[in-house]
Formats: structure tokens, sequence, C-alpha cells
């Protein structure tokens, strides 16, 4: 892990995209400004992880949930 000292204003460049600048320290908060493309995700670690989970928990549906999803088309396309 790089650990970096900056002071309000100053900027850490990632890449040739991204920039994180020093808004604000308040005390033990520090508010960053974070450029980046649009098509970079920029998330707060505990909201990255809910997203993780709710992929995970997505992807988990069991064989018997689309079998009654089918049943359910199947029984809809029926005349």
């Amino acid at each position: 892990m790089l650990i970096l000292t900056r002071k309000v204003g100053e900027v850490v460049a990632i890449g040739d995209d991204i920039q994180i600048s020093i808004v604000e320290i308040k005390g033990m908060q520090v508010k960053l400004g974070i450029q980046a493309p649009r098509d970079v995700q920029v998330h707060r670690e505990e909201v990255y992880l809910k997203i993780q989970e709710e992929n995970r928990r997505a992807a988990l549906v069991s064989k018997d949930s689309l079998g009654m999803a089918e049943d359910l088309l199947l029984k809809k396309e029926s005349p």
C-alpha cells in the first residue's frame, strides 16, 4: 500500500485520467474530490461491498426458481 501525505488543495494522480483532490480536513475526516472518466465506477468501500454481495446473491438463483419461472412463462404462452 502506498501511503501519501497531502494538504488541502493538493492532488494525487492515478494514471493519466484519475485525480483525487484533498478538499477539506476536519478533525478525523478528510473530504475528497475524485475526477475520473464516466466509465470508471467510484464507490465508498461499504457501498462497493454491498453491491458485490447483491451480485453474488443474484447469481445464486436456484434451479427450483428457474423451473418455476419457466412454468409461469409456458403457462402465459399457452392459448
